[in-house]
């Protein structure tokens, strides 16, 4: 008896050990995520303020790129929330919280997944996007001959350096004059590209690092999971031995 006893003993040191790893690994993880989660934040709330961004989402009448923007704001606040919990739920070896917090995860990586998607349905090439500055910059070639319509397309011609929403075409097609700002000041050839698509790389290349840092969160909210829920079998099977070398 004293024998069984004794390797009953080891087997839940063994366990103990083996807990306090996972939950170390599981707090380690959660204090990533809240950094991911911060900076995540700190990155879509800089895209939403920036004024000089905001004022070119306003010319183009492209508020719904926004939409991605916002869902990761809200993400990224729920992220740093449930970070907390997950790290005071590992440390308490809390089995309700862990539950909790494996659902929040879940919850979590549905949204950092979906703000992904969303933003980036409306910022690359061939998106729900294009069709948006499409129709905006059409409008004002073809209301060209007004002053403020004639300034902005100016603006975004010569800033970006593009001719028209697809090219020089789209002036012949709308039976408006070439204007000097789609000609290169160097050449005196029209602009190769149209706007629509330097203005879709331009956000594309905003909107790839947000993107991208949502997926690494996204990554590491399922590897949270995976390790709640090993904590949790393994704080059952540490009970059940306890209980048992008690009697």
């Amino acid at each position: 008896m004293t024998g069984k006893g004794d390797g009953q003993g080891e087997s839940v040191a063994k366990l103990e050990k083996s807990i306090g790893c996972i939950k170390y690994t599981l707090f380690c993880f959660n204090v990533v995520a809240w950094l991911c989660g911060a900076g995540l934040f700190g990155l879509t709330l800089w895209i939403r303020a920036e004024p000089g961004f905001e004022e070119w989402i306003a010319i183009l009448d492209i508020y719904a790129y926004y939409i991605g923007i916002y869902i990761l704001i809200f993400g990224s606040i729920i992220v740093m929330v449930v970070s907390f919990l997950g790290c005071c739920s590992a440390l308490m070896e809390h089995t309700l919280a862990l539950f909790i917090f494996i659902g929040t995860q879940v919850l979590a990586f549905i949204v950092s997944v979906a703000g992904a998607a969303i933003l980036l349905d409306h910022s690359t090439i061939n998106s729900s996007i294009q069709p948006m500055i499409r129709r905006t910059l059409r409008q004002l070639i073809m209301t060209s001959e007004w002053p403020s319509s004639a300034a902005t397309l100016k603006m975004i011609q010569e800033n970006i350096g593009c001719c028209g929403a697809d090219g020089s075409n789209d002036y012949m097609l709308l039976r408006q004059p070439l204007p000097s700002t789609c000609r290169d000041t160097v050449t005196g050839n029209a602009f190769f590209h149209g706007c629509v698509d330097e203005l879709t790389w331009f956000l594309e290349d905003k909107s790839g690092w947000v993107a991208g840092l949502a997926m690494a969160l996204a990554t590491i909210q399922v590897v949270n999971a995976v390790l709640s829920i090993v904590l949790v079998q393994a704080l059952k099977k540490e009970e059940e031995e306890a209980r048992t070398y008690r009697h």
